[in-house]
């Protein structure tokens, strides 16, 4: 009986020990993985700087506060923060404005992070990935970091093994080998543009805040296998067992049967042995590589030319550019030169605009069939090959060098200089190589990794070996090549070129690395001059952000787009260049401008529309499938806006009907229109019945966005805040959103974004109010000295209610700016007018009115945001309208955020006040002399 206490008192003390030391081992865990979660969503960001990685976005609700510049605790972070991960790699992180500087000579188009052996270069996860529990969320960080670390390492086998039946024999034929007209595969129609979506939880003591997007915010594709393979089928299953994990993940994450067979028959026959060479001949006389320099001489190009050279120009283009693409042709272009143009297969617009082109000139030709070509996929070769093989087929067309533009591409010296350059040069190959460690190239640019393209993905497979007896080499995928190696290339058939095609075919962004392997183990190795006449505006620190991993199992760079302030970066004579990029006159116009003045002299004063740039984003050929619900609603509703515009254009006669018109059909055609290098708005052109005459007529509407953003009055003792934006389709690159004007609607998810002037380190919150006052987000920023962009996006329960959002700016909880978006109600769904049923669905806001899992609703009083019933029941109504009603409360809504400040008649009107399109200055129909194509002057030129 004494015994009894003593043991129970024992075994309590056993009991709150053990829970004391797991509580320890807890924390002590959750300290880890928290810096092991930072690590690994920095190593994504492979231009990040050190003190890029501390300006971090803090959402309230977590366990850590920071500090402002004075060393003061703001108040709106003594509840800690919670860090989330973004699908773009740098979500989270505030950009850094001031990169150091590049060289202004370099040209090195190696497309992969130049800190590679830091990045993920894993792509392992499905890309449709069921709801998560909150609590195996932390297994499935590490887990996911594992594999990126383990993708680094190579992968010899697997765990996962799935066993397949007996099939026959089929060899794969890689792309690019013989391939016809009727052969190039259109099966990339089918794109995948699902990225992954992954979140990191920073535990704490605390009610922490835990943001889990609802169940089917990220659905399931029909026919998407699980993860683990084991439910993968197949028509003609695969004679041998997959068993590699890059594999595995390619399988399930391939949308098609077709393309999973494709994959299952390239990874058996590369286990085999058959599908890649094992040695390689070199057939150059030289022992190491050739060493030619060229130097820049500026009188010699000057100089008349005894037999020219004439150049074949390959532009391979895409998009909606049309007005770019024209002016850089008409700079390029001479009577004596080819132009062979290869649109992308999901450009029709531009398909369109190049045929007129194409029909004005005898020397320009389409290529009579067309692919879907990716981000280093293994079909951009397969494209240039056949173009190669089309040039020399011509036997009407003699020329002499192969070029390949596009059309972000502008030249910085004239024909003439280019053609006597090239005269000179005429036995030389002019490609850019990479310029660093050959196994540290092989190794970054993935050469000795199995890569397969099918379902507009380039999808990683396992490892490979390098051929043996050959130098590989590589670097940009931009070139200038004399007519003998094309030649050589197409047609020869010895052991190098046909082992090359085969390699390369299974070779990721082969463009950058094929012709410049076969050029120096090859006869003509002696022609190689290590230098491929362009500049490129590489600043990798906002280009390599591995943003292509959607479409490629890999990390990848893309350069920037230049500005005025490198016009000076043309003018180098350090050694020949020719050509520079990217352009794009829709981030900024008036370089190119300056590159024109500088080649061929200015325009006259007075020009029509020199600085007014035009971009269609919509042609009714496409139909309206080409676009989506939410920007077929707005352009239904900027029709609106502009019919009643037009129609309080005649004041006086309320019976006077010349004016007055109801719209028919869907809109014709969409323009973004541009002055000065601003966003002005959308031009839609469309059809109207006028109600006087009963005729139709075609009208161009122009709409513009209205200021939202508004310094806090009186103003902040914080001056840095210069402006505050929201939007979709965030370009961290160029730091825009190409969603010009944020036509968003409830299952868009926006990115806030905020710029900043230099000052001091400081810290701010912003919050995100809904149209009823609900308080859907607040996090804070950390904000050092010299960051100039900040951009974060809430993980916010879709979908969005709609209607006019309200976006805070504070500091230490005082107001420092705000600005304001619009949610707009869906009039279409499916590109059909909207049910009733569907409308509540997507009107109603996310479940239970809440936004994120936990509720800020204990801020509004603090805020002085007040929450009324009336707003509640006034948005339940609203949800549930459809028909004249919903129009009626989308075009109160867009009215609130838009304005129509024109409209013009394409064709004849009844309307007496209204202007013809073509005379106005706005207008998509007005001229514009600088990208109009006309005749042929007397010395070959259009220019």
């Amino acid at each position: 009986m004494v015994g009894g206490p003593c043991a129970r008192r024992l075994a309590r003390r056993s009991r709150s020990a053990l829970i004391a030391a797991l509580t320890v081992l807890l924390l002590q865990t959750l300290i880890v993985w928290n810096f092991s979660s930072l690590d690994s969503g920095e190593s994504r960001d492979s231009g990040s700087s050190n003190q890029e990685k501390r300006d971090r976005v803090r959402l309230r609700g977590g366990q850590r506060a920071a500090t402002n510049s004075a060393g003061e605790q703001p108040p709106s972070l003594r509840r800690g923060a919670a860090l989330h991960k973004e699908q773009q790699p740098d979500g989270y992180y505030s950009h850094r404005p001031k990169e150091k500087k590049m060289r202004t000579d370099s040209n090195n188009e190696n497309s992969v992070p130049k800190d590679f052996e830091n990045s993920d270069n894993s792509n392992f996860g499905a890309r449709s990935q069921p709801q998560k529990s909150p609590s195996s969320k932390h297994k499935e960080r590490l887990r996911e970091k594992a594999q990126a670390e383990d993708s680094l390492i190579p992968a010899k086998s697997s765990n996962e093994v799935i066993q397949y039946g007996e099939r026959k024999n089929v060899v794969l034929r890689p792309p690019g080998w013989n391939v016809t007209h009727h052969e190039v595969s259109d099966s990339s129609k089918r794109g995948a543009k699902q990225q992954q979506q992954q979140q990191l939880q920073q535990h704490s003591q605390k009610p922490q805040l835990v943001h889990q997007k609802q169940p089917g915010r990220q659905a399931r594709t029909e026919g998407v296998p699980s993860p683990t393979g084991t439910h993968i089928r197949y028509e003609q299953p695969p004679k041998c067992e997959i068993s590699g994990k890059e594999a595995i993940s390619a399988l399930s994450r391939a949308r098609t049967k077709e393309c999973r067979q494709q994959i299952a028959e390239v990874y058996c026959q590369h286990k085999e042995g058959r599908l890649m060479p094992d040695k390689v001949p070199r057939l150059c006389p030289l022992e190491g590589k050739a060493n030619i320099n060229i130097q820049w001489d500026e009188d010699s190009v000057e100089a008349p030319v005894q037999n020219p050279v004439r150049i074949a120009f390959v532009l391979v283009v895409h998009g909606r550019a049309s007005r770019q693409l024209a002016r850089m042709f008409k700079a390029i272009y001479h009577v004596d030169h080819y132009y062979y143009i290869h649109v992308d297969q999901r450009s029709n617009y531009l398909h369109r605009q190049v045929v007129a082109i194409a029909a004005q000139y005898q020397n320009v030709r389409i290529t009579p069939w067309r692919m879907s070509t990716i981000w280093g996929g293994a079909s951009l070769l397969t494209m240039y090959l056949q173009s190669m093989k089309d040039l020399l087929n011509m036997a009407d067309w003699k020329w002499d060098f192969f070029i390949n533009l596009s059309a972000a591409d502008y030249p910085i010296r004239t024909n003439d200089q280019l053609v006597a350059f090239l005269s000179k040069y005429r036995d030389m190959n002019f490609l850019k190589s990479h310029g660093r460690d050959n196994a540290r190239f092989i190794r970054k640019q993935g050469l000795d990794r199995l890569f397969f393209e099918c379902d507009t993905h380039m999808w990683r497979l396992g490892d490979r070996k390098i051929p043996e007896g050959i130098s590989v080499d590589g670097g940009s995928d931009w070139f200038l090549l004399n007519r003998k190696f094309v030649d050589y290339v197409i047609n020869s058939q010895d052991a190098l070129v046909t082992s090359m095609k085969r390699f390369y075919a299974f070779t990721l962004l082969p463009a950058e690395s094929f012709f410049h392997t076969v050029l120096e183990n090859s006869p003509h190795c002696e022609t190689m001059v290590d230098n491929n006449l362009r500049i490129t505006n590489w600043n990798r620190k906002l280009g390599c952000k591995c943003q292509y991993k959607h479409i490629v199992d890999w990390c990848g760079c893309s350069p920037n787009d230049f500005k005025p302030s490198d016009f000076h970066r043309f003018q180098q004579t350090a050694r020949p260049t020719f050509f520079a990029r990217k352009f794009e006159a829709s981030v900024n116009q008036e370089i190119v401008t300056q590159l024109d003045t500088f080649l061929f002299g200015a325009l006259p004063v007075g020009t029509l529309g020199l600085k007014t740039y035009w971009e269609n984003v919509f042609d009714s050929p496409d139909g309206v499938h080409s676009i989506s619900d939410s920007q077929l609603t707005h352009y239904h509703a900027f029709i609106r806006m502009g019919l009643a515009r037009a129609a309080s254009s005649l004041q006086g006669d309320p019976g006077d009907s010349r004016c007055r018109y109801l719209p028919a059909g869907h809109p014709v055609s969409v323009h973004l229109y541009f002055l000065s290098d601003h966003f002005q708005g959308y031009l839609v052109r469309h059809q109207a019945t006028n109600l006087a005459t009963s005729k139709q007529e075609t009208l161009e509407t122009w709409v513009m966005p209205k200021k939202v953003f508004k310094i806090a009055n009186p103003p902040s003792s914080l001056g840095r805040l210069q402006f505050v934006e929201i939007g979709t389709e965030w370009d961290a690159k160029e730091r825009l959103f190409r969603n010009f004007g944020s036509l968003i609607g409830p299952m868009d998810e926006p990115v806030g974004m905020q710029k900043w002037g230099k000052g001091a380190n400081v810290t701010v919150t912003v919050v995100w109010v809904d149209p009823t006052n609900v308080i859907a987000a607040t996090y804070d920023i950390l904000i050092e000295s010299n960051a100039e962009f900040t951009h974060y996006r809430p993980p916010l329960n879709l979908p969005l209610r709609p209607g006019v959002w309200t976006i805070k700016v504070l500091h230490h909880w005082n107001p420092v700016a705000e600005t304001r978006f619009l949610v707009t109600p869906l009039a279409f769904n499916n590109r059909k007018p909207i049910l009733q049923e569907d409308a509540l669905k997507l009107h109603n806001g996310p479940a239970k009115n809440s936004y994120m899992d936990q509720s800020f609703h204990g801020l509004n009083p603090v805020l002085h945001i007040p929450v009324h019933l009336g707003q509640v029941e006034a948005a339940k109504r609203n949800a549930g309208l459809t028909g004249k009603e919903l129009e009626r409360w989308v075009d109160s809504l867009v009215a609130s955020l838009w304005s129509a400040m024109d409209v013009c008649a394409a064709g004849p009107t009844g309307c007496p006040v209204m202007q013809a399109c073509g005379k106005t200055v706005w207008s998509s129909f007005s001229p514009d002399p600088k990208s109009e194509l006309g005749p042929l002057r007397h010395d070959g030129r259009i220019r």
